[in-house]
C-alpha cells in the first residue's frame, strides 16, 4: 500500500453514500431514513472484476487509504471485510437482518442507523491484550499440498473388537501401522483379577455365572458400545463456551465460516463432500466492541476451514483456511513453543494406539496420570505461548470420546457400569417372613387410603438395575 490510512468518520460519510444513489442497491428502506440496504454478494475468485468496480466496499477502501487505484492489488475480499468490521465496531450502526446466513442466501445486509456516537470508526486505538491484526497470520499464497489427494486415502474405521467372544492377540500379519486391540486385553477397569458384569438376575443365577464368560462379555459389551470415531468439539471465544456438538461422521469434518460447501468438482478447495460441514459460532452475541472486530477479521478468512480426517481412530488434521492454526495435543504440551500447522499439510494430532499404551502404563501403576487426548486449536494467534487459553480469540477443543470413555472406565470414575455389587443379605427367618408380611399390608392399606394417608412410605426400597445380592 502506497499511502497511509486516513482516519474517516463511518455515519456521515456512509449516510451519504446511501443518499447519492451512486451505488446499485444500496437504498435506504422507507421514509424514515433509519434503516438501509447494502448489497453483501460473497466475492470469489469466480466473480468477474467488472462486479466488484462499483460498490461500497471498494469506495471505503480508497476513503480510508487502504487501496490506491493502479497501485495496489485489488482484494474485494479484503475490501468486504474492512467495512463489514467497521460496521460491526461502530455504536453508530447496528445490524438487523443478514440475509448472508439465511437459507436461501439472500445476498443483503440490513442495518439501523443509531443515535450513539462513538469514536472515529475503523480506526481507533485496540486494547493491549488484543492482538495487532499483522499478527494474525494471514497468508493469500496457498502453499503446495503434500499430503495425498482428497479420497485416496482409505478412511473407514477399522472395527475395535474381533468378531469372535475371545479378545485375542491378532496374529503376526497384522499391519504393524493399524490400530490392534489386543492391547486392550492389558487393561482391567478392576483392581480384581476377574471383574463381574452387571446382572439383574436372581440369587441362583448369580452364584451359577461363569467368572470367565462374564469377564468376557463384559469387556464385550462395554468396548463394543464405546463410539470409536465420535468427536466432542468445543468453541471457546476468549475463554467463553460459545457452542458444542458431537460429529458422528465416521470420517471427520470440516471447520469452516462462510457459505461456501464442498461439491464433487472442488476437493482440492474445501476437502470431500462426505466431511461433516460444521459452521464457526459467529460474533453477535460478543459484547466487546475490539474483541468482536478481530474475531471478525479471522473468521472473514476461514472459507476453506480446517478438516479433521478420522483414519483407523486416529486424527488428521489440515489446514486449508487463510487464516494460520496453531496445536497443542498429545506429545505437544502447552509449554512448548508454538507449533504451528504448515498449510495443506496432513498431520497426526491424536493417536489411539499412542493413547491405548499410555492407558496401560496408568492402569499398572508405571504412569503417575492417565494420557491426554485433548487437542486444542488456535486460530489466527501463536499456541503455545506461555498465555492462558482464555486470552485467545478462537480456540476449539477436540476430545476424542473413545478416550475420554476409556480414561473414566479405567480410572474409576465408571467403575458402576463395569461391576456388580455384591450385597451381603442373610437368608430370612421367621422373624425376617413376618416383617414382610407387615410391609404387605402396609401396601395394601397405601393403595385404598392413597398416598396422604397415615400408612405413607416415607421412601422406596427398590434396587437399581445391576445390583446383585448374595445370601447366606
Amino acid at each position: 500500500m502506497s499511502i497511509h490510512p486516513r482516519r474517516i468518520r463511518l455515519k456521515p460519510w456512509l449516510l451519504a453514500q446511501v443518499n447519492s444513489g451512486r451505488y446499485p442497491g444500496l437504498q435506504w428502506l422507507g421514509s424514515e431514513q433509519r434503516l438501509f440496504q447494502i448489497p453483501w454478494k460473497h466475492a470469489t475468485r469466480h466473480t468477474p472484476m467488472s462486479e466488484e468496480e462499483n460498490t461500497i466496499f471498494k469506495a471505503w477502501a480508497v476513503e480510508t487509504g487502504k487501496y490506491q487505484e493502479g497501485v495496489d492489488e485489488p482484494d474485494p475480499a479484503k475490501w468486504k471485510a474492512n467495512l463489514r468490521c467497521a460496521l460491526n465496531k461502530s455504536r453508530e450502526f447496528r445490524l438487523r437482518f443478514d440475509g448472508t446466513k439465511e437459507t436461501p442466501l439472500r445476498p443483503y445486509k440490513i442495518y439501523e442507523v443509531c443515535d450513539g456516537t462513538g469514536a472515529a470508526d475503523g480506526a481507533e486505538d485496540e486494547d493491549e491484550e488484543m492482538p495487532d491484526l499483522t499478527d494474525l497470520s494471514i497468508k493469500p499464497r496457498i502453499e503446495p499440498a503434500s499430503f495425498p489427494p482428497f479420497g485416496s486415502a482409505q478412511v473407514i474405521p477399522m472395527p475395535l473388537l474381533p468378531l469372535t467372544s475371545e479378545l485375542q492377540p491378532r496374529g503376526s500379519m497384522a499391519d504393524p501401522g493399524s490400530f490392534d486391540p489386543a492391547g486392550l486385553q492389558n487393561l482391567n477397569p478392576r483392581s480384581s483379577t476377574q471383574p463381574e458384569c452387571m446382572e439383574a438376575s436372581s440369587m441362583e443365577s448369580v452364584q451359577n455365572q461363569s467368572d470367565h464368560q462374564n469377564q468376557q462379555s463384559c469387556k464385550y459389551d462395554l468396548l463394543s458400545s464405546v463410539p470409536l470415531t465420535d468427536l466432542d468439539l468445543k468453541f471457546w471465544y476468549r475463554g467463553r463456551a460459545m457452542g458444542s456438538l458431537t460429529v458422528s461422521n465416521p470420517q471427520g469434518c470440516r471447520l469452516y465460516y462462510g457459505h461456501l460447501e464442498p461439491t464433487p468438482e472442488q476437493v482440492d478447495l474445501f476437502g470431500p463432500v462426505s466431511l461433516q460441514q460444521v459452521l464457526f459460532p459467529g460474533t453477535a452475541e460478543i459484547q466487546n466492541q475490539k474483541q468482536r472486530f478481530y474475531t471478525d477479521a479471522l473468521l472473514d478468512v476461514m472459507d476453506r476451514g480446517l478438516i479433521l480426517e478420522i483414519q483407523q481412530q486416529d486424527i488428521y488434521a489440515i489446514r486449508l483456511c487463510q487464516c494460520k492454526v496453531f496445536w497443542s495435543g498429545p506429545g505437544i504440551p502447552e509449554l512448548g513453543p508454538p507449533n504451528p500447522m504448515e498449510r495443506e499439510r496432513r498431520i497426526r494430532v491424536f493417536s489411539l494406539n499412542d493413547f491405548l499404551q499410555g492407558l496401560i502404563l496408568f492402569q499398572k501403576g508405571e504412569a503417575a496420570n492417565p494420557p491426554p487426548f485433548d487437542v486444542f486449536f488456535c486460530f489466527g494467534e501463536d499456541w503455545p505461548d506461555r498465555k492462558p487459553k482464555e486470552k485467545k480469540l478462537i480456540m476449539v477443543q477436540v476430545v476424542p470420546v473413545v478416550a475420554r470413555i476409556l480414561t473414566e472406565m479405567f480410572s474409576g470414575e465408571l467403575a458402576w457400569s463395569t461391576d456388580s455389587i455384591r450385597l451381603q443379605i442373610s437368608n430370612p427367618d421367621v422373624k425376617d417372613q413376618t416383617v414382610e408380611q407387615f410391609k404387605e399390608l402396609q401396601r395394601l392399606l397405601q393403595n385404598q387410603l392413597g398416598p396422604t394417608g397415615p400408612w405413607a412410605p416415607a421412601g422406596s426400597l427398590e434396587a437399581p438395575t445391576g445390583f446383585s445380592m448374595g445370601t447366606s
